[in-house]
């Protein structure tokens, strides 16, 4: 299948699947996001909501959400939208996060909510990877809330440099 017509059909991926795979990676690949146990509450074309709870492997000595715990939180809700993108078009890419930069706005005292809104550009940004041999690259946006505590006001907000390429045959 084309790149073309895979990139014009959109995905919905069910959130239990999308946590099996998340976590599944963990084990085998990163074992820090298995250990802080993230559960994909949503995951479309447009966007990614990812949740870790506040609990003892999570916080820190105020009981607010560790800041490397808040960092896994946005790695994975900026990578696992261009992850599924990845994978439901077959393309072997290589990806990382270039650079990050991180807002600590309040003590997130609850469970944190990790949402990312930039799967168009996430799309796109596939779609150049795929018919190119070049790097590229797309600031990504995460803005994490507390909403037992804070409602939708954001706790932190994180810029992360996703960087693509495909991987050489």
């Amino acid at each position: 299948m084309s790149s073309a017509t895979t990139a014009s059909q959109p995905f919905s991926v069910k959130p239990w699947k999308a946590t099996a795979f998340i976590r599944m990676f963990g084990i085998f690949k990163v074992p820090l996001i298995w250990y802080v146990r993230p559960k994909v509450m949503e995951l479309n074309e447009q966007r990614i909501v990812v949740k870790i709870r506040l609990r003892w492997r999570t916080k820190n000595h105020l009981n607010s959400m560790y800041f490397g715990t808040l960092a896994i939180g946005a790695d994975i809700a900026g990578g696992m939208l261009a992850m599924m993108m990845l994978r439901d078009m077959g393309i072997d890419v290589a990806f990382v996060f270039k650079d990050i930069k991180g807002e600590f706005l309040k003590r997130p005292e609850g469970d944190v909510l990790f949402t990312c809104r930039d799967g168009p550009s996430i799309r796109e940004l596939v779609n150049r990877t795929a018919n190119s041999a070049d790097r590229h690259n797309l600031p990504v946006t995460i803005i994490a809330t507390c909403p037992a505590k804070s409602g939708d006001e954001p706790v932190a907000r994180f810029v992360l440099t996703l960087s693509l390429k495909k991987k050489s045959a």
